[in-house]
């Protein structure tokens, strides 16, 4: 199998996790907070992985160990935190179709402040798919920036802190594997997590109460799947692919809405087929090898 075709299977896998994330929390935000969802995830995330962090904390430098710490910070806990809080007054499909500017910082953030060289093509890919996002989002009568607009900058906020974090990663971790990147990262930030549960009260709720436990059991679902698999490979692709062609994934979370949406009786029409094509032409910009 090519390298290529690995990282389209990846991007897909990536695409579907991430898109359904969004009603995961919506499902969590039911009966707890934003901030009990929210730790909740990166606390779930950070046990699954506490073993492989046990293993292979104590062979990284101190240095690597605290880039690492302020990437799953940047990369996870305070988006978590941010899209949560977003998601009280948005809808889940909003909120995934806004996520789809993080490439849009990857590259002014890489440009600005991480002196990177990014191509034509990438730039142009970019751009391409930017559009068909923004026309997705007016295809299905989403984009409510009068009524939500603070809310909306949570989300923008969100990814901004993400192309921060994939500059970061692709500039100071390459050489490390991706698992320990996510292990160390999501188990040292499980910590702030924890006690974020405690000052709110989580464990003085009716934890045996059944809609308390749907909730709960969605946010641990998002952080065991959304976060501490989907980081993981996420690190694998920005180190197989780039970080360009890596933040592109967020540009498939739409797509995974919109499937959410045909299953709960949405409708999806031609608009919303050409969008989507158009999305799929600037990942293929993006990702074509310049000549």
């Amino acid at each position: 199998m090519s390298k290529n075709l690995i990282n389209w299977l990846i991007f897909i896998v990536l695409s579907l996790i991430w898109g359904s994330s969004f009603i995961l929390m919506k499902l969590g935000l039911q009966k707890l907070s934003p901030y009990q969802v929210a730790a909740l995830r990166i606390m779930s995330a950070g046990l699954v992985l506490l073993p492989a962090t046990i293993k292979y904390i104590g062979s990284l430098p101190t240095k690597k160990i605290l880039i690492i710490f302020l990437s799953g910070s940047l990369g996870s806990l305070l988006p978590a935190f941010l899209f949560c809080m977003a998601e009280e007054k948005i809808d889940s499909a909003l909120a995934g179709s806004l996520n789809s500017l993080t490439p849009v910082f990857v590259i002014i953030i890489g440009v600005v402040f991480f002196k990177a060289q990014i191509a034509t093509n990438k730039t142009i890919g970019i751009l391409i798919a930017f559009i068909g996002c923004i026309l997705l989002l007016y295809s299905k009568n989403q984009l409510q920036i009068n009524h939500h607009f603070s809310s909306i900058l949570l989300v923008i906020l969100a990814t901004i802190l993400y192309g921060f974090n994939v500059n970061m990663v692709s500039k100071n971790l390459l050489n490390i594997p991706s698992l320990q990147i996510a292990a160390i990262a999501l188990t040292l930030n499980a910590i702030p997590a924890l006690l974020v549960l405690i000052f709110t009260g989580y464990f003085n709720m009716s934890l045996g109460n059944k809609d308390v436990l749907i909730a709960t059991g969605a946010s641990i679902l998002l952080g065991i799947a959304g976060t501490a698999i989907a980081t993981v490979i996420f690190y694998m692709l920005v180190k197989r692919a780039g970080v360009i062609f890596a933040s592109m994934v967020t540009y498939g979370i739409p797509f995974v809405a919109i499937g959410w949406g045909i299953l709960y009786g949405e409708v999806f029409g031609w608009e919303q087929f050409i969008c989507m094509i158009i999305i799929l032409v600037g990942v293929y910009f993006t990702n074509k090898r310049q000549k």
